[in-house]
């Protein structure tokens, strides 16, 4: 089978988070702006996100289905995701929401060295979030970024 069929590309369909309480998890996302889809139910949220689905499952839940030990995103950061913005000042208008969702920020807005303003937040379970504006990224219509080469 060739490294050029559709199901060898490199590609992520979904984001699934083991959360610690799937009721505040769920109310914190629904709270910073997400719609919750419809084939949701008690045992996991699900997100619509620009293509890619976001998911929140009890930690416990997902460490038996991988058949490991679930982890703890509080001792230390492994992964972190990350929303760009198109405009410098959405960074500190978004890090206020998270916090007043619930979140926690851990980083104001500051600029890193390799260019642009960044700041991060933790949600009620600990995942990080970056919020970044990027002079070498452009979003489009849709949401979705554009890295440039320049």
């Amino acid at each position: 089978m060739s490294h050029d069929h559709p199901s060898l590309r490199a590609n992520i369909s979904f984001v699934t988070l083991g959360v610690t309480d799937l009721v505040r998890a769920r109310d914190f996302y629904v709270a910073m702006g997400l719609q919750e889809h419809p084939s949701s139910n008690q045992h996991v949220a699900f997100f619509e996100m620009n293509g890619q689905l976001f998911a929140l499952f009890p930690v416990d839940s997902l460490a038996h289905d991988v058949g490991r030990t679930a982890g703890d995103p509080h001792r230390g950061v492994t992964t972190t995701f990350s929303q760009n913005v198109p405009h410098e000042e959405d960074i500190d208008r978004l890090l206020a929401h998270a916090e007043a969702c619930g979140g926690t920020i851990l980083k104001e807005a500051s600029a890193p060295p390799w260019g642009g303003v960044r700041g991060y937040f933790a949600d009620p379970d600990g995942f990080v979030w970056e919020i970044a504006w990027n002079p070498k990224t452009r979003i489009d219509e849709s949401g979705r970024v554009h890295l440039g080469t320049t």
